[in-house]
């Protein structure tokens, strides 16, 4: 079937419809016996006849029937794929900004629906958020509160979300109750008023103790020593998930209640382009709860996708 062209396929279902060549021949607009020759390349092609023919009739072989749904089936879908094309070729690229987590499949998502441009500028999530609120980013994956949307005037779905762990000194990997750990948060709110505003409502909520550092070292070496400084285990921030850990320190799972952290989608609130609407659903389609909405999760209470009314501690 190498030599099978659209084009022939085309002529397969004008004459399947037509059942009569010279009409065939009229409607595609091309010479009679050009046409005649097409159909006996595409038989020969094909491997079968798709019509019996004599000078007064033509109809239809079983092998032509049976073969013309599926012709039509694979024309539609070349046609679409044509529009699609044609769609992308004439879009505006989509601009997506993030902090430090993407969709593994993000481009296999997001082919079918629009050109996006991932934009090379890694910033924090309060910064992302306002990037897409002032129209210098048309996405962004982002950590984001309620407040947060209301005030930018966003909207968000859920995309993503991290269980964090504790880093802890010794050989113990044990679970640790999420009172028992410690929690970083710095002076510096350029780079960490999302982790610190996150932090903070953890420690409130859950009773973990809040510790106060100056050097920006929520993630990196600089957070080991900090883990070997402190007596209790430390919470991970997202950034550090990924991270190998050094020898003399162990991973243990928070309990009690588990912690969450969401990535969330953003999108202007106002928004009405196409393709910047199609990559939000591509996105999110099929995404879930992701363990989020789990007996024995947390989420602070202004995620915009915890549960109303849900407690605290997620019990």
């Amino acid at each position: 079937m190498t030599g099978v062209e659209l084009r022939q396929l085309r002529y397969f279902i004008a004459v399947a419809e037509e059942l009569n060549f010279g009409r065939a021949a009229e409607r595609l607009l091309i010479a009679g016996p050009s046409l005649s020759q097409q159909i006996k390349a595409l038989e020969r092609d094909l491997g079968v006849r798709l019509f019996d023919r004599d000078r007064r009739s033509v109809s239809l072989t079983p092998a032509g029937a049976a073969l013309l749904p599926a012709t039509r089936d694979l024309l539609e879908r070349a046609d679409e794929l044509k529009r699609r094309a044609g769609r992308l070729s004439d879009s505006e690229s989509v601009r997506l900004g993030y902090v430090n987590w993407l969709p593994p499949d993000l481009t296999a998502r997001t082919a079918p629906v629009a050109r996006l441009h991932v934009d090379a500028w890694v910033a924090p999530s309060h910064t992302q958020a306002a990037r897409v609120a002032d129209g210098s980013l048309d996405l962004a994956v982002c950590r984001v509160g309620a407040g947060d949307l209301e005030r930018l005037g966003l909207r968000a779905r859920l995309l993503g979300a991290d269980r964090l762990y504790a880093v802890a000194k010794g050989t113990d990997s044990g679970d640790v109750a999420a009172g028992d750990m410690d929690v970083l948060i710095d002076d510096d709110l350029t780079s960490w008023a999302s982790w610190n505003v996150y932090a903070e409502r953890l420690a409130e909520d859950v009773g973990a103790r809040a510790v106060r550092i100056s050097d920006g070292a929520i993630t990196g070496p600089a957070f080991f020593d900090h883990v070997r400084r402190c007596t209790r285990p430390v919470l991970n921030s997202p950034k550090g998930q990924g991270s190998p850990l050094p020898p003399d320190l162990v991973r243990r799972e928070v309990v009690g209640p588990k912690v969450y952290w969401t990535w969330s989608l953003v999108w202007r609130a106002d928004e009405d382009r196409a393709g910047v609407l199609g990559v939000v659903d591509a996105l999110s389609e099929g995404v879930g709860d992701l363990g989020v909405h789990a007996p024995g999760a947390w989420l602070p209470a202004d995620d915009p996708h915890a549960l109303p009314g849900r407690p605290a501690l997620g019990a």
